[in-house]
C-alpha cells in the first residue's frame, strides 16, 4: 500500500509539473561506458613557464565567485541537511547530470528532482519516462535517466543505499566517468583524489601550454596536470579554472582583452 501511495504521489508530481518533450537530434558523442584505468603520477622537474603568475591572476579575476559555477555547481546542487548518504547520492546524480550540459540546466533539473524526491529507493523504484521528464532538457536525458536508474538500483543492491566509496568502484557505476569521479570523492567524501577536468579545465590548461604537449581528451589532460601541479592545489584548480573558462576564456571569442594574463598567455591575441 505504501508502494502504491508513493507511485501515485509521483506520478501527480509529474503530471503537475509535466514538460514538453522534444526529441533532439541524436548526436553520438556520449559513450555508454568508462573504464577507469590506474596511472602512475611520476612527478618530474618540468613546470609550465609563469604558472604560479598565471594561476595568480586568474585567482584575482575570480575573487567575486560569481560565475555559474559558484552557484549552481555540484556542491550547490544537494541538501546538507539530509542525511549524509543522501547528500551524497545527490551530490553523484547532479555529476551524473552535469556532462555536456549548462550548469544552469543541471540546477533546474537537480530542483525537480529534489521535490519529487531524491533518494536511491525512490529513483530505484521510478519509470525511466518519469525520469526523463524531471530531468529534461539536460543533454542526452534519455539515456542519462536510464544511468540514474540503473546506478540507483546498483547502490541499493550493493552498497546499502550509499554511494561507492573509492574513484575506481564510482566509474564502474553506468556513465561515471574519472572527471565526475573525482569530484565526487571531493566533494561527497571530502577526499582529493585527483583533479576534475571538465571541458573548461581541459580547453584553459591546453591554451595555457601547462601541458608538455597537447592532450586531446580531458582525462589525458587530466594525467598531464597531475604530473606537476602541486598537489595542495588540486582541490581548488577545478572550480577556479572552470568559472574563468565561463566569464572570461570562453570557447569562442576569449576575452583576451581584459584578461590579467593577456601579455603572458601563449595563446592571447592581445600580447
Amino acid at each position: 500500500m505504501a508502494s502504491r501511495a508513493l507511485r501515485s504521489r509521483s506520478l501527480a508530481f509529474v503530471s503537475k509539473t509535466e514538460m514538453k518533450i522534444e526529441e533532439k537530434p541524436k548526436i553520438k558523442r556520449l559513450r555508454t561506458e568508462v573504464k577507469y584505468e590506474e596511472e602512475a603520477n611520476t612527478k618530474g622537474d618540468w613546470q609550465p613557464e609563469n604558472w604560479r603568475e598565471t594561476l595568480a591572476n586568474i585567482e584575482k579575476m575570480r575573487e567575486k565567485r560569481d560565475a555559474p559555477v559558484d552557484s549552481m555547481g555540484c556542491h550547490k546542487c544537494s541538501d546538507e541537511t539530509l542525511e549524509p548518504e543522501v547528500y551524497r547520492w545527490q551530490i553523484l546524480v547532479s555529476l551524473m547530470l552535469s556532462s555536456q550540459t549548462k550548469d544552469q540546466m543541471t540546477h533546474a533539473a537537480m530542483a525537480r528532482l529534489r521535490e519529487f524526491g531524491l533518494t536511491v529507493d525512490h529513483v530505484a523504484n521510478t519509470e525511466n519516462s518519469i525520469l526523463e521528464k524531471l530531468i529534461y532538457p539536460v543533454g542526452f536525458y534519455k539515456r542519462k535517466a536510464e544511468y540514474l536508474k540503473k546506478t540507483a538500483r546498483i547502490l541499493r543492491d550493493d552498497y546499502d543505499g550509499d554511494i561507492a566509496p573509492t574513484v575506481e568502484s564510482l566509474c564502474k557505476l553506468p556513465g561515471v566517468g574519472p572527471k565526475m569521479a573525482h569530484l565526487c570523492m571531493q566533494v561527497a567524501w571530502g577526499q582529493v583524489t585527483g583533479i576534475g577536468v571538465d571541458t573548461h579545465v581541459h580547453r584553459i590548461v591546453n591554451r595555457l601550454k601547462w601541458v608538455r604537449k597537447p592532450t586531446k581528451t580531458p582525462d589525458a589532460t587530466r594525467i598531464a596536470l597531475q604530473d606537476w601541479l602541486p598537489q595542495e592545489l588540486w582541490r581548488s584548480i577545478n572550480i577556479s579554472l572552470v568559472g574563468f573558462g565561463q566569464q572570461t576564456c570562453l570557447p569562442v571569442n576569449p576575452k583576451c582583452q581584459v584578461c590579467l594574463n593577456k601579455n603572458i598567455c601563449p595563446s592571447s591575441k592581445y600580447k
